[in-house]
């Protein structure tokens, strides 16, 4: 089998062909980037050890497995992060929160940060690479989570503070910057089964979809600095429920940003009160 008989097996799956190419990649032991290669080379031939494994992870794949759990890496933010299925696949849209986050932060010294939920670290870390200065600590209900989460701290050299727990309960001080991208799916949404590999856990909360952040709402005044933020990502539709969330609990400054593709994906407000 060729590289070329490789694809056109992929396809036949149903496999879109930029996936076919990156497992392919994998299986040859090359680089993401080397897509042009492959057209280049498309009459070399795979060895029967390499046929296997092409067909097992474009079966895998075609399960609707996440490309990132069979490659068990995602890019989050310029950062290489490993993921498998104790973390949510990190996705584009929550850049939008970590471009906020930066810039709430970019007037203040040393800001201490929490992110809540930290599942493969992303947001945290992201945030520490930005703004060494920064002391922050990432927390999640999931010591799964939690032990990808500082996996990746190790192998980036970010040094970020790791504690298991549910939201801010049982969090000491108070914080410039609190930071999540909670579950935010409402339980018997239709989009559920295409989401089956990933953990519910980190992607249902109640039959609104907004019963963590409604936690994370009521907890936050008393965690927060003066003038500090909460950030927090949330559905595509759910934007306006949020902002009536956080203007009901005394935040100020309540308003909404959108991601790429214009949805509103991640709402805010500032505690101007001591509390």
């Amino acid at each position: 089998m060729t590289l070329a008989q490789a694809l056109a097996a992929a396809a036949q799956l149903g496999l879109a062909r930029l996936d076919a190419q990156l497992l392919l990649l994998q299986v040859l032991g090359r680089p993401d980037g080397d897509r042009a290669w492959l057209l280049a080379h498309d009459t070399e031939p795979l060895d029967g050890r390499q046929q296997r494994e092409f067909t097992l992870l474009c079966t895998r794949r075609a399960g609707g497995e996440p490309l990132a759990y069979i490659a068990g890496r995602k890019e989050f933010f310029g950062l290489p992060l490993a993921v498998d299925a104790r973390v949510l696949v990190p996705r584009p849209d929550t850049e939008t929160l970590v471009e906020w986050a930066l810039q709430v932060l970019a007037p203040l010294a040393a800001p201490r940060v929490v992110d809540l939920g930290t599942g493969s670290g992303a947001i945290a870390l992201a945030l520490k690479h930005r703004r060494p200065d920064a002391r922050v600590t990432a927390t999640d209900r999931s010591a799964g989570a939690l032990e990808v989460a500082a996996a990746n701290a190790r192998a980036l050299g970010v040094p970020v503070a790791f504690q298991q727990g549910d939201w801010l309960a049982g969090m000491d001080g108070r914080f410039d910057l609190v930071v999540s991208n909670p579950p935010y799916v409402a339980a018997g949404d239709p989009h559920l089964p295409a989401l089956a590999h990933e953990p519910a856990a980190a992607l249902v909360a109640g039959p609104d979809g907004l019963a963590d952040i409604r936690t994370i709402v009521r907890q936050a005044p008393a965690r927060l600095a003066p003038s500090g933020w909460l950030l927090l990502e949330h559905g595509h539709d759910q934007a306006a429920a949020v902002r009536a969330l956080l203007a009901d609990a005394g935040f100020a400054q309540v308003a909404s940003r959108r991601d790429l593709a214009g949805i509103e994906r991640c709402s805010g407000g500032r505690w101007l009160e001591l509390g």
